[in-house]
């Protein structure tokens, strides 16, 4: 087995689309009707036209999430924060700020070298 893509189910694709290209940085694979394929280094994503969950109060008590790696943590977040981002606190124990997309999946931004 391999890994193979994640799929993100969202209520309106084009909202998640302008998100996570215009925000995260996302590069645009393909778009097939109202799913959007995207891809983050060798990492995919699809969104998927879904109906809308409840989200979780906060990152330690979702059900999943995902983490994003930077080499340079305040500067990511500070680019983050100038494209409107606005983070949700920490992961509680190792300070890594916390956030969600426009349909309520968690992420965590993490500097991999400084929690090896």
């Amino acid at each position: 087995m391999k890994f193979g893509h994640l799929e993100l189910f969202v209520v309106d694709s084009q909202k998640a689309r302008d998100f996570y290209e215009g925000v995260l940085g996302f590069e645009l694979v393909e778009v097939q009707g109202e799913c959007v394929w995207l891809k983050l280094g060798a990492v995919e994503i699809l969104l998927r036209p879904g109906t809308a969950q409840p989200p979780a109060s906060d990152y330690k008590h979702s059900h999943a999430a995902i983490v994003l790696y930077t080499d340079d943590l305040p500067r990511t977040r500070a680019r983050l924060e100038r494209q409107g981002l606005t983070f949700c606190g920490s992961d509680g124990t190792a300070n890594c700020p916390t956030f969600t997309d426009p349909d309520g999946h968690w992420f965590q931004l993490v500097d991999p070298r400084e929690h090896a």
